[in-house]
This record gives C-alpha cells, sequence and structure tokens, in this order.
C-alpha cells in the first residue's frame, strides 16, 4: 500500500510552470481529484495534506526546500509517520521520456536527478515507487539545467498534463500498490480504428442493393 505521494519541484512563482515542476503539477492533480488541499507544514517543510482512507491515512506532500534538499522533506514526514521508501510514490519530471509519456519504476539510479539523488540519500535506500513523467530532452546535456528549469511549449505542456490525468484514471491501483496493472493500463495505446466497411456494390439490373 502506498501511504505518501510526493510531487518534485521548486517553490515559488518564478518556478511554478517550469518543466521541473511537473511533480507539483501531478501532486496538485491528485488532491483536486481527492478533494483536498495542501498547507504548509513547518515540520516537514513542505507543504502536506492528508486523506483519511479506509487503508489509514494518506499523505501528499510537495517539499518546499528547493529540488536539491527535497529529501529533508520526505524524510522528515516518513520517520515521523513510520512510513517505508516502498509505501512512497513520488512524481517527477523526466528527461528520458517525451511529452506524453510516462512510466512506473521502484528503484534504480537517481540518472543525475537532484531531487531523487537526495530522497534516496535521505530515506537511506532507493527502495521508492517513482512516476517518471516526460518532458523530453534538449539533447545536449551542458543545457540540461537551463532545459528544465523553462517552460515547455503550451503543446508539450498539454502533453504532460494529458498524462497527469490518464494518470489519475488508474489512482486507486497505485495506492493499492498493484503497480502491474496499473502500468498495464498506463502504457495501454488506444484500440485501432476499425477498417470501414466496404459499400456494397450496385447491382446490374438496377436495383440498389438492398434486401
Amino acid at each position: 500500500m502506498i501511504r505518501l505521494l510526493v510531487g518534485l519541484g521548486n517553490p515559488g512563482p518564478d518556478y511554478e510552470d517550469t518543466r521541473h515542476n511537473a511533480g507539483f503539477w501531478w501532486i496538485d492533480a491528485v488532491a483536486r481529484e481527492l478533494r483536498t488541499t495542501l498547507v504548509p507544514e513547518r515540520s516537514y517543510w513542505g507543504l502536506v495534506a492528508r486523506v483519511n482512507r479506509a487503508e489509514g491515512p494518506l499523505w501528499l506532500l510537495e517539499p518546499q526546500t528547493y529540488m536539491n534538499l527535497s529529501g529533508k522533506s520526505v524524510a522528515a514526514l516518513a520517520r515521523f509517520f513510520k512510513i517505508a521508501p516502498d509505501e512512497i510514490l513520488v512524481a517527477h519530471d523526466e528527461l528520458d521520456l517525451l511529452p506524453g509519456q510516462m512510466k512506473l519504476k521502484r528503484g534504480g539510479s537517481h540518472a543525475g536527478h537532484n531531487g531523487l539523488k537526495d530522497m534516496q540519500a535521505q530515506l537511506g535506500s532507493a527502495d521508492f515507487w517513482r512516476l517518471r513523467l516526460g518532458i523530453g530532452h534538449p539533447g545536449v546535456k551542458a543545457e540540461v539545467v537551463n532545459y528544465v528549469l523553462k517552460k515547455p511549449s503550451p503543446t508539450d505542456r498539454e502533453a504532460i498534463h494529458e498524462c497527469i490525468q490518464k494518470s489519475l484514471q488508474v489512482l486507486d491501483l497505485l495506492l493499492a500498490a498493484d503497480m502491474e496493472r496499473a502500468t498495464m493500463k498506463l502504457n495501454a495505446r488506444p484500440p485501432r480504428p476499425k477498417p470501414p466497411r466496404p459499400q456494397t456494390p450496385p447491382s446490374t439490373d438496377g436495383s440498389t442493393g438492398a434486401t
């Protein structure tokens, strides 16, 4: 079961619409879906919401420590409520996926993502779930920092938000940690349209061919 949902990003209006804040966009969407509101909690250095569910409380968190210190916020809340790393799902921007793509993953390398890197350091484990929201890659490694801190194009932004909306359709599966079924639904392609039925050719006796 997932007990803590985390969205990674940077606080403040200067960063609000930048690619690096895709994790914040996801948590905001989840909060709307669950009809809850995030509020500042100084004890956890973040914006926090608690949702009471039959299975137990669910926590939503947006660290306000800036990306490089995200783990400070996550670890503070997780330790206080005794939430294990594998009970955490973190949403974050992903350079290796195109806008409109997303993937679920558990554990693994932080791949240079400073938010994930600090979470691993502060939790002492990489064994948490990640929802990787594609933002695309600038093509040149030296341009990555500038790229993630800029706003996406309107087309890319729409693709990212469509991804977020699609993920909400499997929110119950994510919270139940039924990641196999969630992955199947997230990766499902729309059904191919059926080819049009061939029209009945007109008969040679002048009738329409209808019966």
